[in-house]
């Protein structure tokens, strides 16, 4: 059997005994037809069943280097080296080829996503205006509450929506945050920030130390999937771009600061990262950001070059 009648055998069976979508067969046949194609020149003729149990390490690495080569990202990449494990693991399995090749190979990393952060105007915007979505008083005063809390101390939306109305810090002191693996951080409380949660627990009189900060309609705990409601109808209304969304608010207040000349390590501190390498991604947001204004602004950004001395 040649390589690309295995090819094609595999994408039969991807569909019939995995039932795998018509965008995962697309996305495999495109990413293995790569793979045969590569080996094909680089073992000077097509490979047959022989030929691909006889792969090292070195050729599937081979593989990875030449589509970075061809300038493919380390996504797809990972995605491509995933194909051929499927593929080669399954002539494993149906046709007893061996797959030492695969052995301790690690594919590319893929790159986090640089964090979207709204502009200082649209991250206002939402906090402050936000509550005019509300007929109600008191759900109106929530939401100005909330949306000021994220941007103002840089909270994860669960982080949020998990405390009580004895969190409430006083005033000078800072908001004791548990974030992710139950780590605690203390985050300092703007007055902005305070004064908005304070109005709205201006109409919960009499509401005990341990009832939630943020209520739902219904009296119970709030949900992340009514507060990601609440902003998606507000950013229509207000023509805001579609990553407005809770966890923007985080990313602003990160970009924010760094944009106002905050230490990384400082924001890794209020962020509560475990890894400054996981802060470090809002440079490239900031430094994007200078480089976007600079061409609006500099008036020799759209000069050729022939005309600079």
């Amino acid at each position: 059997m040649t390589g690309a009648g295995a090819r094609e055998a595999f994408l039969g069976w991807l569909a019939t005994e995995r039932r795998a979508s018509p965008h995962t067969l697309a996305a495999y046949g495109r990413d293995l037809a790569d793979f045969l194609g590569f080996l094909t020149n680089h073992l000077g003729g097509e490979p047959d069943l022989a030929a691909l149990g006889r792969l090292r390490t070195a050729d599937l690495r081979g593989f990875l280097a030449h589509r970075a080569a061809a300038g493919v990202g380390n996504s797809t990449r990972a995605r491509q080296l995933a194909a051929v494990r499927s593929f080669l693991g399954w002539l494993g399995r149906q046709h007893g080829v061996p797959v030492t090749g695969l052995t301790g190979l690690r594919g590319p990393r893929p790159r986090p996503p640089v964090p979207r952060a709204l502009t200082v105007e649209q991250a206002r915007d939402v906090a402050g205006g936000i509550g005019g979505n509300q007929d109600d008083a008191a759900l109106a005063a929530r939401d100005v509450a909330l949306f000021t809390l994220l941007y103002g101390c840089g909270l994860r939306i669960s982080e949020a929506l998990s405390l009580d109305i004895r969190d409430v810090p006083r005033a000078g002191q800072a908001l004791r945050v548990r974030g992710k693996g139950g780590k605690e951080r203390l985050v300092p409380m703007l007055p902005v920030v305070a004064e908005a949660l304070l109005a709205s627990l201006r109409h919960r009189p009499g509401a005990p130390g341990t009832a939630p900060l943020f209520l739902g309609a219904k009296g119970e705990r709030l949900n992340d999937a009514v507060a990601r409601k609440v902003i998606q109808n507000y950013r229509r209304l207000a023509n805001l771009p579609e990553h407005a969304t809770p966890h923007a608010m985080r990313h602003s207040f990160a970009t924010h600061l760094l944009g106002g000349g905050a230490d990384l390590r400082v924001i890794q501190e209020l962020l509560g990262h475990s890894s400054l390498s996981t802060t470090q991604r809002y440079a490239a947001v900031d430094a994007k950001g200078l480089l976007d204004t600079w061409k609006r602004a500099h008036p020799r950004a759209g000069a050729p070059a022939a005309d600079e001395a």
